[in-house]
């Protein structure tokens, strides 16, 4: 659970920004937009392949089989 307590003279608009900024943080929006709608197991498989493949031809990582 996420929590902001008001510092000194903190404005409503400042501690809001300071909730969005700890929400994103913890990863806590992709978290809300992922679950709010229904995702086919299909889909998700489709979506954490095309994750991991982002993650392995990134700059400065491990070098593809064919393209030594």
């Amino acid at each position: 659970m996420i929590k902001v307590k008001a510092r000194g003279n903190e404005s409503l608009d400042q501690m809001l920004r300071r909730f969005k900024k700890m929400c994103e943080k913890e990863g806590l929006t992709k978290e809300i937009k992922r679950t709010s709608y229904y995702e086919k197991p299909s889909e998700r498989r489709r979506r954490r392949m095309r994750k991991s493949q982002k993650r392995d031809f990134r700059p400065g990582g491990p070098v593809p089989a064919g393209r030594r």
